[in-house]
């Protein structure tokens, strides 16, 4: 069934029994939670209007389509007939994370672990208090906890001096506990020295930890360790480092992979992430033999989202601006092609069953795929990608700043929801 031909539910809220929202946080302004928390509202919203004394019906068959009003007890008595067992759909909420920031809330919420908080070091080196999770004898640790950007003031960003030690402290924390797995998410990092200070922390145990563990890294970044595409040059500047800082950033990021590649006998710098966090990655995949997998896709997984979406009516998925890069791995893209190939699936299921005399409407199920997003570039690319709807929330009017601060993105989202 083609639901942009299904005009009742393309009204309004009515007729959708089963939503779901999985939306990556409003980076700067909004958590995931907080993002699909004021989408869940705005649907609210829905059901508040459809109690009102109006009702809106579209006559889907008619050549030009008609809208009825009708006073409020036929407007109740129309509702029950069109939407008899749903007057407040089922609303299913996902914290999502592509392995950066909130990827640890967003676990939690999945694998309902316990959360550990120590004492560890941040990118220059000061106490903070960190956090990681255990899952039974794996440990889910976000690298931005300690090693994170947003935790160092903007003027003293330094890429020269930032260390990964406190990343090495959370993982020798968690392995004297007994965890041997780890899953480590990559993103948001302050630090470009390619994971030496992390082996540093751990010292001569970094040996019984490649022998004994394992690792998965949650990452979307597939740039290698060195080079115009590397580390240094590409991530680098967004951490306050300057021209020449680059270019010594590099240099010392190839001499690090030389002399590891004489050690180990083979090579990993030029491996799809190696660049992942001012090289962290190449360390774990050099010294660790990591596997690396989109972030998104391990949290999918892990909530086993093919199985929510069977038998749902839509799926809202964002981030905070979405572009052409959305489609290059983000979390929405990421999202569309899980509804489209379990969409592609149900069709091949439908076709054998008609095949094996089975009667079954061709016309199966499968969800409307919305992005909403605060702001949006591209929008028929977006389109023709495969989304639904494609929705701004910020006024087009609304300067940036304005709309970045968490009430005014949180009203807008309630809002923009609300009057689709």
């Amino acid at each position: 069934m083609d639901r942009k031909n299904d005009g009742l539910r393309l009204m309004d809220g009515a007729g959708y029994k089963k939503i779901i929202i999985a939306c990556d946080s409003y980076k700067g302004c909004l958590s995931s939670r907080e993002v699909n928390e004021a989408i869940a509202s705005g649907i609210k919203e829905w059901n508040a209007e459809d109690a009102s004394s109006e009702i809106k019906i579209l006559d889907s068959d008619a050549s030009s389509p008609e809208i009825k009003k009708l006073d409020s007890d036929d407007a109740a008595s129309e509702r029950r007939k069109l939407s008899p067992d749903d007057a407040s759909p089922e609303i299913i909420t996902l914290e999502m994370s592509d392995g950066g920031e909130g990827m640890l809330d967003a676990f939690l919420s999945a694998m309902k672990g316990e959360r550990v908080k120590i004492h560890a070091h941040d990118a220059l080196m000061r106490w903070i208090e960190a956090e990681y999770e255990i899952v039974d004898d794996t440990a889910i640790i976000e690298i931005a906890q300690t090693a994170g950007l947003a935790l160092i003031e903007p003027e003293q960003r330094n890429p020269m001096k930032a260390t990964s030690w406190g990343v090495g402290e959370m993982i020798m924390n968690a392995y004297r506990r007994g965890v041997r797995h780890f899953i480590v998410g990559l993103g948001g990092s302050a630090t470009s020295d390619c994971g030496i200070g992390m082996l540093k922390a751990m010292g001569d145990d970094w040996k019984k930890i490649r022998r004994e563990c394992s690792f998965v890294l949650a990452s979307d970044v597939t740039n290698p360790l060195c080079g115009e595409n590397g580390a240094a040059y590409v991530f680098a500047p967004q951490k306050g480092a300057d021209a020449k800082m680059v270019q010594m950033l590099d240099d010392r990021a190839r001499k690090f992979a030389e002399v590891s590649s004489r050690h180990f006998g083979y090579d990993r710098s030029e491996a799809p992430g190696a660049g992942a966090a001012g090289g962290l990655g190449y360390a774990f995949l050099q010294y660790f033999n990591a596997e690396a997998r989109p972030g998104a896709e391990l949290l999918l997984d892990e909530i086993g989202f093919d199985a929510l979406i069977q038998n749902a009516d839509l799926v809202i998925t964002g981030e905070g601006h979405s572009d052409k890069q959305t489609l290059m791995g983000k979390l929405p893209q990421r999202i569309l092609e899980h509804v489209l190939k379990c969409k592609e699936s149900d069709k091949s299921h439908v076709a054998c069953s008609q095949l094996a005399g089975d009667c079954k409407s061709p016309e199966s199920s499968f969800p409307l795929v919305w992005l909403v997003s605060g702001g949006v570039s591209d929008r028929q690319v977006m389109l023709d990608a495969g989304f639904d709807r494609v929705i701004q929330v910020t006024p087009e009017e609304m300067p940036l700043d304005e709309a970045m601060k968490p009430d005014v993105a949180r009203n807008n989202i309630i809002k923009v929801i609300k009057n689709k």
